[in-house]
């Protein structure tokens, strides 16, 4: 028998997925589970596109998204399908924001990251389909781009099951007794015995360890996408860069991605949701409000109409950092998770730190730990 240690990750999404591969490739023997399939609609991973990007304030989460940037790049050429696709991002900034900018701009400057700083009418005469009349500031990232991730998800997942791993689609629950975990019980009924455990499953996190209730919110997101006019959609579709609106909200887009549309969306933080049971349509008020801000920022698509929603959903801690540490009970069990938006893109560098940890000290990034705000547990 093997001596290598024996893992289970539960959730195939952006950081259980990656973080399975990791670990299989540092000699573990690993089960991937999932209860609905990688990239499936109802988890955060789920959907067609990301936005990925090195402009953060935060020098750590600069770092990170520079790691899983090149991380993206280097693994995508064992992938069967593209999932990463150079467009650049176009950031504009408003007053609230300007700080923002700022950062962001130093952090490129201290890692070499390409940026070119824009004014508002060099906005306007690049792209004709934007009005920056309220722009203050602008500038662009030419290395940042798409991700297609619910393709991503499940090519990772298939990396996982070539490579050596076992992948399972069924819903698991982990059973202990008290001190460390013993197995997970499997909705197809299976037992799967372990070594240690990395609990991933996004929105799932806190019904699987109800200790972190407290910790993690989930959030409803309603994305829209638009259908741009004929003469328009090839250039958005082949050309255009993503963008983001910095100002009093933080609207963000992808103007085209195998041609289902102009997607738009505001990152403000919704109502409650629940994964399993949340009716996945969205609100009218969300149609409205989304329609009257692309008339402003995009007026060529005023009046375009609706071609496709979705509901995601946001987890979030209460600093919106991302959360790794030990099972607040269990000592060979890991929590991973708190993606707060941002984890899709630095997916492979989270994992790549939470795999080494894993199979070492079980010691992550201070900053992620659940006691680092334990008043808010």
């Amino acid at each position: 028998m093997s001596t290598a240690p024996h893992v289970v990750v539960v959730g195939a999404g952006a950081l259980g997925g990656w973080t399975a591969l990791w670990l299989v490739r540092a000699g573990a023997r690993v089960t991937l589970v999932d209860a609905y399939g990688p990239g499936n609609s109802r988890s955060s991973s789920g959907g067609e596109t990301r936005v990925i990007r090195q402009a953060y304030a935060d020098p750590f989460h600069a770092d990170l998204a520079g790691r899983a940037l090149e991380l993206w790049r280097a693994e995508e050429s064992s992938f069967s399908r593209p999932v990463l696709e150079r467009r650049g991002a176009l950031f504009l900034v408003q007053e609230p924001r300007r700080a923002f900018a700022a950062a962001a701009r130093a952090n490129f400057a201290a890692r070499g990251v390409a940026h070119e700083d824009l004014a508002p009418r060099e906005v306007e005469r690049r792209h004709p389909w934007i009005s920056a009349h309220d722009v203050e500031d602008a500038f662009f990232e030419p290395g940042a781009g798409v991700l297609h991730a619910r393709r991503a998800c499940r090519e990772v997942a298939e990396r996982v099951a070539l490579e050596g791993g076992t992948v399972v689609l069924a819903a698991a629950r982990l059973v202990d007794d008290g001190e460390a975990a013993s197995h997970v019980e499997l909705s197809n009924g299976d037992r799967v015995a372990a070594d240690r455990f990395v609990l991933a499953c996004g929105p799932w996190l806190p019904r699987l360890v109800p200790e972190l209730a407290a910790f993690l919110t989930t959030s409803r997101q309603e994305v829209v996408f638009f259908a741009p006019p004929p003469g328009l959609a090839a250039t958005l579709e082949r050309s255009a860069p993503v963008w983001a609106d910095l100002g009093a909200a933080f609207w963000y887009g992808i103007p085209g991605g195998e041609h289902r549309g102009f997607k738009g969306a505001d990152d403000t933080r919704g109502a409650p949701v629940d994964p399993d049971g949340e009716r996945r349509v969205v609100g009218d008020d969300t149609l409205a409000r989304t329609a009257g801000y692309l008339a402003r920022r995009f007026p060529p698509l005023a009046g375009s109409p609706v071609v496709e929603t979705r509901v995601c959903q946001y987890t979030d801690t209460p600093d919106d950092d991302h959360l790794f540490d030990r099972h607040p009970r269990l000592a060979n069990a890991f929590v991973l998770g708190g993606g707060c938006g941002h984890a899709f893109k630095s997916g492979p560098a989270i994992a790549e730190i939470a795999a080494r940890a894993v199979l070492g000290d079980g010691v992550g990034p201070g900053r992620w730990r659940i006691d680092r705000t334990s008043s808010a547990v």
